[in-house]
């Protein structure tokens, strides 16, 4: 991909290290960026930052986005479609948004002879700095491919999952259990609180079983150490949920263990806490029973 200019729209928790990724790897890359303090810094890196989405599709091939919603992610493309001049012959969506509004995507980029990939992502801003994240993508042949060669610079695995909207359906399925398990594992250390048991001793006994996850791993440490700075910010987390439900009920199925975690990050949204990581719905579970697996605050 060193021969191709690849476009980023989106610098924050993930676009940020994507691009650094894709520079480290030799790659040319513009990029389009709110503000100079989010430019800056990957500027100084090496990235070319476009006055605008228009200016960027027409120096870049290949455009990533990594958006907050479905909203955002419609209002850049028509951008890159619109764009005098333009290059872009392929659109990599890694954002989270809703199925119906990835097929739209395709179908629009489609008629401008543009083709998308939707392409979101697992793993959180860590696993792109190490280089494992996790591709669910959906779209058609050629395009895949060279979804995954320009993802490649930070990719650990890139599934095809079907055609448009695919990739979308499999990261629902993704939200869900992830949602859950932070859920679970915020139970499972308040219970051991609650029960006059160390929590961080019981988490270290489940990661050597059948409990061991990721989210025990990763998650269950940030929960002791009340380390709330967001790898993923409870909202967009709550945004996704959203799209878990309205798939859900759009086919009839219920997901009562899924329910039950929704109603946690309810809450903590509703507190006030949207931009604290995801893993502080730990926080109204303490709430709930009396009890605190965070260390103390300073007296």
């Amino acid at each position: 991909m060193t021969e191709t200019t690849i476009g980023v729209v989106g610098t924050g928790l993930m676009g940020r290290p994507m691009v650094e990724q894709l520079l480290a790897a030799g790659c040319r890359v513009v990029i389009a960026a709110r503000t100079a303090a989010a430019a800056d810094p990957l500027v100084a890196a090496g990235a070319t930052r476009a006055a605008s989405v228009a200016e960027l599709a027409a120096s870049a091939d290949s455009v990533v986005l990594a958006l907050p919603s479905g909203t955002e992610v419609a209002s850049v493309l028509d951008q890159l479609l619109d764009a005098p001049g333009r290059r872009v012959e392929l659109v990599v969506d890694t954002s989270t948004i809703h199925p119906d509004e990835a097929r739209r995507c395709h179908r629009l980029a489609a008629g401008h002879g543009v083709a998308v990939v939707d392409a979101p992502v697992s793993g959180g801003p860590i696993a792109v700095a190490e280089r494992t994240l996790s591709v669910m993508a959906g779209g058609e042949e050629p395009a895949l491919s060279r979804a995954e060669a320009v993802l490649a610079p930070f990719t650990g695995r890139f599934v095809r999952c079907g055609g448009p909207g695919a990739g979308q359906v499999a990261k629902a399925c993704n939200q869900l259990v992830v949602a859950a398990s932070i859920e679970v594992v915020a139970e499972a250390l308040v219970l051991a609180r609650a029960a006059g048991v160390d929590p961080a001793s019981v988490r270290q006994a489940l990661l050597g079983g059948y409990a061991a996850s990721r989210v025990l791993e990763l998650h269950g440490g940030r929960m002791l150490a009340g380390d709330f700075v967001p790898g993923g910010k409870a909202r967009l987390q709550l945004k996704d949920i959203g799209i878990v439900r309205s798939l859900a009920d759009a086919l009839g199925l219920p997901l009562t263990a899924f329910d039950a975690a929704a109603a946690r990050f309810d809450a903590l949204v509703a507190g006030g806490h949207g931009d604290l990581d995801q893993t502080a719905v730990v926080t109204v579970l303490e709430d709930l029973a009396g009890v605190r697996v965070r260390p103390a605050d300073p007296a």
